[in-house]
């Protein structure tokens, strides 16, 4: 939906993207607004208000904007549990009662929805013998289906989140059945050609080339530049190489960038440094015809918002004018309420 607008409802197009990374507020509403002819960040907060989207953990144990009915469906697919809490905390880990752990944390959210630094207190009293209490806190935050209850915020959530537990959020029982084949059939549309291994850096799941194997018969197979196989659903749209590709914001950490493990389909290898910080961060970038061709951040002092682009190459006047162009209506979805608007 980067080649040219659309005009569907937001919900559906969440779900075309899956999940849209949502570590910050605000990157997701930007990624929707890059993809959505007119779009309204008031419709979007409200169908989160009605439960119908859901911001939660999920791929890659990280925030994500989701359908309420696929985070429903694919959460015990991605769920990463204490597995993924000990890839990350390793020996900090090591002495706690995981278990018990992940019981106590539910039941404090089931008491009241709570942001994680009261979880941790909570988590802390309960387990007085334990030091560390971030690892506690992480613990559940990995293991537990939890939603983001949203607020009356700009971009509908402050900066340190209240959650509470999924299904009672949603009022829906969540599949307790992974279903990874039907996870990767999802990227596919979302993301494809891809291969196995994009899936695995899309979702953080094992298993892809075994699903993808199991799925042969229902996918077409292609060949890129270097030969390698990739894979695609058979009525899956396959512009050309020729289609004009306006210039584009996309938001930071948009999955646009971090769904495939040959980032050069997109990204050139000398401007990554650039993008993902040491870390993790990844920054907002822009496109020209398809391909990262910089980095850009904004700013609001008064009633003037200021949107500054860093190229990493030289751009034609031409594109400085089209940059321009969807920057300041960029900018006024940003920053509405200001009176002065500029691109540098």
């Amino acid at each position: 939906m980067l080649l040219q607008r659309v005009e569907d409802p937001v919900e559906e197009v969440v779900g075309r993207l899956v999940a849209m990374q949502a570590q910050e507020p605000r990157p997701p509403f930007i990624g929707l607004w890059s993809r959505i002819a007119g779009f309204d960040r008031a419709e979007a907060i409200r169908l989160l208000h009605e439960r119908r989207l859901v911001r939660a953990s999920t791929l890659r144990g990280t925030l994500h904007l989701m359908t309420a009915a696929d985070y429903a469906a694919f959460n015990a697919t991605v769920q990463q549990g204490p597995e993924g809490a000990r890839a990350i905390l390793k020996d900090r880990m090591d002495g706690l009662d995981i278990p018990a752990v992940i019981a106590r944390a539910r039941e404090l959210f089931a008491e009241r929805p709570q942001t994680f630094t009261e979880i941790r207190t909570g988590l802390a009293k309960a387990f007085p013998n334990v030091q560390d209490d971030r690892a506690m806190g992480f613990t559940a935050r990995m293991s537990l289906p939890l939603a983001a209850v949203p607020d009356d915020t700009p971009w509908g959530f402050r900066a340190d989140p209240i959650f509470t537990n999924a299904d009672t959020w949603l009022g829906k029982e969540l599949n307790a059945q992974a279903d990874i084949r039907g996870l990767l059939l999802r990227y596919l549309a979302a993301f494809g050609p891809a291969t196995a291994g994009d899936f695995q850096a899309w979702s953080a799941l094992k298993g892809g080339k075994e699903a993808m194997e199991s799925l042969r018969p229902e996918l077409v197979s292609l060949r890129d530049d270097r030969k390698r196989e990739l894979f695609d659903l058979p009525d899956a749209p396959r512009p050309s190489e020729d289609v004009p590709a306006p210039v584009r914001y996309i938001a930071d950490y948009d999955n646009l960038i971090l769904s495939h493990v040959d980032r050069t389909r997109i990204v050139a290898d000398e401007h990554r440094p650039r993008i993902v910080s040491k870390n993790l961060r990844v920054a907002a970038t822009f496109l020209v015809d398809g391909f990262v061709a910089g980095t850009w951040q904004t700013t609001a002092k008064k009633k003037a918002a200021t949107l500054t682009l860093s190229p990493f190459v030289d751009l034609g006047k031409r594109t400085l004018e089209e940059l321009e162009d969807e920057g300041l209506r960029l900018l006024r979805f940003l920053e509405p309420g200001a009176s002065e608007y500029s691109v540098q």
